[in-house]
């Protein structure tokens, strides 16, 4: 696993601060063909991953839907064939926290 990977995510209120953008952009150096995109105002960190065909793509997204469960934080997946676009934020706090950043790292552990 990598350091990032290895952190525990922390529950966070709505009353903890997102990340501000140079954090975020710090953070974003850990991982690997991510992208902090925004969205109605909003920083999301997203990575699409490209698969074989549709059964890998599916395959993978019940992964990484198994790794949300257990932190109890839940990305989008769009999953499509031979694709699937996994795009993770805080919904309480809108925006990135530093569990976002565990959670994509690894995510991207399951693409290995």
């Amino acid at each position: 696993m990598t350091a990032l990977a290895e952190h525990t995510c922390e529950p966070c209120s709505k009353n903890t601060q997102p990340l501000s953008q140079d954090e975020a952009l710090e953070w974003l150096k850990s991982l690997s063909q991510w992208q902090i995109v925004e969205h109605d105002g909003i920083m999301k960190l997203s990575r699409s991953f490209t698969f074989r065909d549709f059964a890998s793509a599916l395959a993978f997204t019940q992964c990484v839907g198994d790794i949300a469960e257990q932190a109890g934080h839940h990305p989008v997946i769009v999953t499509e064939w031979g694709k699937a676009t996994v795009t993770w934020w805080s919904h309480a706090i809108k925006g990135l926290h530093l569990n976002d950043f565990i959670l994509a790292a690894r995510t991207d552990e399951v693409a290995e």
